[in-house]
């Protein structure tokens, strides 16, 4: 169990300027602001490699005012950027907050371009739900797993020192709060005791740790878990012995397109663009659009806890451009349907059945009928087929929204409304945007604060450490 042990003096067997627990976005980021603030830096990820739940996701990160919005002509503001975030979690989140975060999210990763050499594109095919302008930035590889192994990569070019196979275990604590060391554990057994002059938590929620979940989201403790196994809530753990203020611990971003049994996360522009849910027993359940996170629990509910997206060839084409649908294709998840009734056969329900869902979507498309769930559906974006493509899959946690509550400068604050001394916190460690349950995540709230967080507890840390 992760503890903070209130020792004034400990020996250390050797020393840095500012520890990162984490080496996901938000850590990455950290250690660069702060290293740009001429800070000494050492990231310590429990992984033999930097992933996180980064890794795991598609990599997509909301902004707005960036160059990118601009070479197009896509008109965002900060207010604009606020009110959709807000309209999604029912004004549940501190609306200053979210400004906060938002009015730096273009700056971030401009300063990423221009002083690390990162590589970004706008996302403008599609609007993920909830955003009413493009404003999803990607790597150009467009995965999660690209977005880290590039962050890693200009981390090591300005000789940032990432340890890795470290599982940070003990913190260090004076009794004012103030943290001046950590333990690692290395897989050997051997521990080492590290100090420190300031130390940033980037190391997630605690969605892998199945006593948490019960207790804060038990609405989610028989679902998968499609998140880092890594993410045990260790900064739960040391907020609650230091004192630390947690904010909307049931918050979370679930998913309701996992490939099962492949475990492969298929793209939701496939179902923003036209494509459809049915349970098994061949019918539409819900409004597909609402969002990905909320439609996590709207497949559970369904028989057998599954759904299958079905699509036409438009939008199969559409998921090529996403590496991880072709892998799910790589893997047999992605199966075609020549007929209806083959169509009917794979999902295993009656052809009328599946006839009559189909046949529903064509007239909510073209004449006054309305779909009983409030989705509108576009005759541009009509399903055409045979052939048809489908998909089986399940409803899934991602990762945990709720978390430590910090300031506009990320710096970690108590229940009493003080600060900590010395400590930051970023990503999913720190509380999120999202409101206090599953509706409330709005597509890319997590890099969102993964990135900008990041961004200012490195920069806030680096500029404590240097006037000290």
């Amino acid at each position: 169990m992760s503890k903070v042990r209130f020792e004034e003096i400990i020996k250390y067997d050797h020393k840095v300027g500012i520890a990162i627990v984490g080496a996901g976005a938000a850590g990455l980021v950290a250690a660069l602001a702060a290293k740009d603030n001429g800070a000494d830096v050492m990231v310590f990820e429990r992984d033999k490699e930097p992933s996180g739940s980064t890794a795991l996701s598609s990599g997509f990160i909301p902004a707005c005012n960036t160059r990118w919005q601009n070479a197009i002509g896509s008109k965002d503001t900060v207010d604009l950027f606020v009110d959709d975030i807000q309209r999604k979690n029912k004004n549940q989140a501190d609306r200053q907050f979210v400004r906060n975060v938002c009015s730096i999210s273009g700056e971030v990763l401009h300063w990423l371009v221009d002083q690390h050499k990162q590589e970004f594109i706008l996302i403008d095919q599609f609007l993920y739900p909830g955003h009413t302008t493009h404003r999803m930035h990607a790597h150009p590889n467009r995965t999660g797993l690209a977005l880290i192994n590039s962050l890693f990569a200009a981390v090591n070019k300005v000789g940032i020192d990432v340890v890795c196979s470290a599982q940070v275990e003990d913190l260090f604590a004076r009794v004012d709060g103030t943290i001046h060391g950590l333990s690692i554990k290395r897989p050997d057994g051997i521990v080492e005791i590290v100090g420190c002059d300031a130390l940033i938590f980037a190391c997630n929620g605690f969605g892998g740790n199945r006593i948490m979940v019960d207790e804060f989201i038990p609405e989610m403790s028989d679902g998968l878990y499609f998140g880092h196994a890594g993410n045990k809530g260790d900064s739960v753990l040391w907020a609650q012995q230091l004192g630390v203020s947690l904010s909307q611990m049931g918050s979370y971003q679930g998913h309701g397109s996992v490939a099962t049994p492949h475990g492969v996360l298929i793209t939701w522009a496939i179902i923003m663009e036209g494509g459809i849910q049915l349970n098994c027993d061949g019918v539409r359940f819900s409004n597909e659009t609402e969002g990905y996170s909320e439609q996590a629990l709207n497949v559970l509910k369904q028989p057998e806890g599954i759904a299958w997206n079905v699509f036409d060839e438009r939008l199969h084409n559409l998921g090529l451009e996403f590496e991880d649908y072709r892998r799910a294709e790589e893997t047999g998840a992605i199966r075609i349907a020549n007929s209806i009734e083959s169509l009917a056969d794979i999902i295993g329900a009656p052809v009328d059945t599946i006839n009559k869902s189909l046949e529903e979507i064509y007239d909510f498309s073209n004449t006054n009928l309305s779909c009983p769930f409030g989705r509108v559906f576009e005759n541009k974006k009509e399903l055409r087929g045979p052939p048809f493509y489908l998909v089986k899959v399940t409803g899934a946690l991602f990762h945990t929204q709720g978390g430590i509550v910090v300031n506009n400068q990320a710096r970690v604050m108590r229940s009493d409304g003080s600060k900590l001394p010395n400590v930051f916190a970023s990503g999913g460690a720190a509380v999120g945007v999202s409101g206090t349950g599953v509706d409330g995540y709005l597509s890319g709230n997590g890099l969102l604060t993964a990135m900008t967080l990041g961004y200012l507890a490195g920069r806030s840390a680096g500029e404590q450490v240097n006037k000290a």
